[in-house]
Formats: C-alpha cells, sequence, structure tokens
C-alpha cells in the first residue's frame, strides 16, 4: 500500500550546532523563549552574545506542563507588546526542553484580539483554525526526549479543570531545529532519564501505530536501539559529550517518527496520571510501555514484524527486556507503584482508549 511521509523543519544538528543560528536568523528580530535555569547556566548571556541587536528581548519565566493559569499573562504581554513597535518581533526562538518549545508554539500563534482566551476558545472545538498571525519557531531543545523540535504539536494543560489541549496547525511546525548536545551537558542525572524515556515512548509509539510507515518505522527502529543501549551508559556518565549526543540524535529520530504517525495509548493514558496524580510526562508515558507492548502483540503482521525485530519472537521475553529496562533505570511498572488501584487503572485505560491518541492505538482497532 502507498505511504507517504512528510515533515518541513530543516535540522541542524550535532556538537556546536548552535552557532549556526544568527545564520539560520539571517537579520530578523527575535525574542528568547526558555526555562529560569538558563541564565545561571550562562545560555542566555551566550545567546545575547550570538544573536547581539537582533534579540528584542527574553522570556525566561517557562514553567513545566505549561498551564492555561500562566499561559495567558505571557501570551496577552507578549502580543500586546509585539504592537508596540520596538518591541515586535518577526521569530521565536524556543531554548529548553518540552516545556520551553511548548509554550513557545502557544505564544506563536496569535489570535485577532491578541489575547489568550480567544486562543483557548479556538482550541477547545477541536478544530484546525487558521491564525490572525504567527511568528516562526526556531527550537533549541537542551534535553534529549522532547521531539518537539520537529513537530507541529504543544500540550496545554488546564490544571484547575482537569483538562489539556492539543495545539496543532500547519504554522505550528518549526521552521528549524538547532540539536546541539553541548547544550545538553548540565543535565541532571533524574532529568535525562525521564526525557530519554519519553522519546523511547515516542518511538515505540510510533510503532504500535495505526498511522507507521516504513520510513517512520525506520527512525523509530533506530531510535530505540539507541536508546537501549546508551541511556544506561549516560546515567553512569553524565559528562560524556559522545553519550548526550547520541541520545540527542536518538530523541531526533524519535521526534521524526512520531512527527508523522502521533503517539498512542501509552501516551492517552500518560495525559491523566499527570493531570490526577502529578506524574512527570517522561515517567507518565513510559511507565505502562510493557503493558502496551502486550496489548499491540499479535494485532497486526506488519506491526509484530517491526516489534520482533526490536524484540525477538517471544512477547515474554520482550515484556520481560522493556520492564527490566525501565527498573533498571529506577522507574516503577506498575500502576499500584503510583497509588492507582486496579480498578481505577482498568478504567483510565478504557478511557484512554477512546482518546485521540488512544485511538491511533493498532490495539483499539476491531480485528
Amino acid at each position: 500500500m502507498p505511504h507517504a511521509f512528510h515533515n518541513p523543519v530543516s535540522v541542524h544538528c550535532g556538537r556546536g550546532s548552535l552557532e549556526q543560528l544568527p545564520s539560520i536568523l539571517a537579520g530578523r528580530r527575535v525574542v528568547v523563549v526558555t526555562f529560569p535555569e538558563a541564565r545561571a547556566l550562562g545560555l542566555v548571556a551566550r545567546l545575547e552574545a550570538l544573536l547581539g541587536d537582533a534579540l528584542v528581548t527574553v522570556i525566561d519565566d517557562v514553567r513545566p506542563n505549561p498551564d492555561v493559569a500562566h499561559l495567558a499573562g505571557l501570551y496577552n504581554s507578549f502580543w500586546q507588546s509585539d504592537t508596540s513597535g520596538d518591541a515586535s518581533c518577526d521569530a521565536i526562538v524556543a531554548v529548553g526542553g518540552g516545556s520551553a518549545i511548548d509554550t513557545a508554539k502557544a505564544l506563536m500563534v496569535g489570535t485577532g484580539s491578541g489575547q489568550f482566551d480567544e486562543l483557548i476558545g479556538l482550541l477547545a472545538t477541536g478544530k484546525p483554525f487558521v491564525p490572525a498571525s504567527v511568528k516562526s519557531l526556531i527550537a533549541v531543545p537542551t534535553t534529549a526526549g522532547t521531539g518537539s523540535e520537529v513537530t507541529p504539536w504543544a500540550t496545554i494543560w488546564d490544571t484547575a479543570n482537569q483538562k489539556k489541549y492539543s495545539l496543532h496547525l500547519e504554522a505550528t511546525w518549526p521552521e528549524a531545529a538547532i540539536v546541539d548536545p553541548e547544550l545538553m551537558l548540565s543535565v541532571p542525572a533524574g532529568i535525562t532519564v525521564s526525557t530519554g524515556l519519553d522519546a523511547l515512548s515516542h518511538a515505540l509509539e510510533s510503532v504500535w501505530n495505526v498511522n507507521a510507515n516504513p520510513i517512520s518505522d525506520t527512525f523509530a527502529v533506530s531510535a530505540v536501539q539507541d536508546i537501549f543501549e546508551c541511556l544506561p551508559a549516560l546515567l553512569a556518565d553524565l559528562g560524556n559529550i559522545a553519550l548526550r549526543e547520541r541520545m540527542s540524535l536518538a530523541a531526533l529520530k524519535a521526534g521524526m517518527a512520531f512527527s508523522n504517525t502521533k503517539t498512542a495509548l501509552a501516551h492517552s493514558i500518560s495525559y491523566e496520571m499527570t493531570l490526577r496524580h502529578g506524574l512527570a510526562h517522561g515517567i507518565a508515558c513510559s511507565f505502562t510501555l510493557p503493558l502496551v507492548l502486550e496489548k499491540a502483540w499479535a494485532k497486526s503482521p506488519d506491526r509484530d514484524r517491526t516489534l520482533q525485530q526490536l524484540f525477538g519472537p517471544d512477547l515474554s521475553a520482550a515484556t520481560r527486556r522493556l520492564r527490566d529496562f525501565l527498573q533498571s533505570l529506577g522507574v516503577k511498572t506498575e500502576f499500584a507503584d503510583y497509588g492507582v488501584a486496579d480498578g481505577e487503572a482498568a478504567a483510565m485505560i478504557a478511557r484512554a482508549m477512546e482518546g485521540a491518541r488512544g485511538k491511533n492505538f493498532i490495539g483499539a482497532v476491531p480485528a
């Protein structure tokens, strides 16, 4: 059967690739969106030196899991400032993990009123829309996991109302991604593990996916193999730049894979685990991977071939290998480990299967 693969992001990767940022921007005026610790790490000073007069301002108040309660103020201030001449910009440079890039994707989409409430109203419909204005986005990940630098998606959370919104427009593809492993050397062990497992989840979720294709499989299989080999070694040697580079490329390949397939059941489960149980995203979307692998097995001969390329022909050995891998990194793999009783877990899985991402899972499709 015919397949199509599409990804419009210009990718620049390797050690020192951040130095290419000025040439990518070609003199455009920019706002940098980054995380609070970026100043203490010297990253803001480096960006200021690289960008010079092209830098309008730095927004360094990014918070984990961007929430409407905080984003509203950032968004309204950004678009109000953009109309005042000297504060206007042509592009946004997002520097950080998934939260920084997701925040930048929310900011880049301008509504007619320039108000965040209008954006949320549009997202609540679940339908595509054409923004009144758009800023170009250059995504510079500082963790090896998000994949957001090569996808059009962003997740916006509404913790108070136990909701999440998915931002996904043609306009929200980044123009370019800069994947520089030197920016990842300061990432501590816990975040190295959780972001690495986010990448593993992206890759596996693109395999047991109704939208999988031979090109996404190529990226996904390579990413999974690299993460299995590299992540434990990196955890034991966090300052190893060669391992950081390999993990950064694995996360990039996983991002390329799910940029075309979207995620599936494990991510669908993760949203409720994050909203209701406060579990960090990388752990929330990876602790169920052995369970989801069991549910994916023998659902599709084509998908089985790819899964068996990774895990071999025996399901029990496959799930044991995946469970042992997660546990070796300190990740517990049962719902009960996170205070979720069996009945609640079953109901959560059923709800997740009916969600938009759950419907991408091959096990959600009638045989």
